[in-house]
């Protein structure tokens, strides 16, 4: 498992020299860029800037594993859902431009003017076709569990029946959602087939994430738990180093703990 950093609160009023600096200082190995945020990593860059953005990176040494976007396919008006996907494309083509490997994108609840099946469906044919797309710019399309009602696992579940492409993942989100019905490692079962990131927010709070951390050891995951705290601090850096460490104990084998 690899320990990166989402600038949805923490390092949204820092650029990218900045950010890079203080990931490196804290033990950070990558990032996931949320859009209109500081750094400016946003589809209207220049190729020459889009060029910049990566040099910065990997002279950093600190890996842009993704983009956050606010992309969502729920919409029951098609035109709203068709600037959504080709918004989203423009993504993808920036994530390639840029070195990084994925999108973030997401449900964002279920409209009353339509079934919850038909929802599901228009969510994961939306998926379908940006993961083919994507596919051409080796760029994955992670589905954030997001949303009231589209949060529910069975309903992520759905979805990713629909979007059956490879390059369409789950962003685990660390949602109390998760403990519902079956329990969290049930749920977690359902989608761990199709898990490509995980997003991780406090890790002290009451969510049970020495039993999230058991079920990804199990499964050998070697990919991404990115931090996304929405707590804002006064020293986001001190707590950076403490969350390190408190990260490095539950993601360690139990013979190394």
């Amino acid at each position: 498992m690899r320990l990166g950093l989402v600038t949805y609160m923490w390092g949204a009023t820092w650029d990218i020299p900045t950010l890079i600096k203080n990931c490196r200082q804290t033990g950070f190995e990558g990032v996931e860029l949320r859009t209109e945020h500081k750094h400016g990593v946003e589809v209207t860059l220049s190729t020459e800037e889009r060029q910049q953005v990566a040099r910065q990176f990997e002279e950093g040494d600190v890996k842009l594993m993704g983009l956050g976007t606010t992309c969502e396919f729920h919409s029951p008006d098609k035109q709203v859902l068709a600037r959504n996907v080709e918004l989203a494309k423009e993504w993808i083509k920036l994530a390639h431009d840029v070195g990084a490997s994925g999108i973030k994108v997401r449900p964002n609840g279920l409209p009353k003017e339509v079934s919850v099946e038909r929802t599901l469906t228009q969510i994961g044919e939306a998926m379908g076709e940006l993961a083919e797309f994507g596919d051409g710019y080796g760029v994955d399309v992670r589905l954030e569990v997001h949303g009231k009602g589209t949060s529910e696992i069975p309903h992520i579940r759905k979805i990713m029946d629909v979007a059956s492409h490879p390059r369409a993942v789950v962003c685990w989100n660390c949602n109390e959602t998760d403990l519902a019905g079956a329990g969290l490692e049930k749920n977690f079962k359902l989608v761990s087939d199709r898990l490509g990131t995980v997003h991780i927010h406090d890790l002290v709070s009451d969510y049970p994430w020495r039993e999230l951390f058991r079920l990804l050891r199990d499964m050998k995951f070697e990919g991404w738990t990115l931090l996304e705290e929405g707590n804002l601090t006064a020293d986001p850096l001190r707590v950076m180093k403490y969350y390190r460490l408190v990260w490095e104990a539950l993601a360690a084998r139990e013979d190394e703990s």
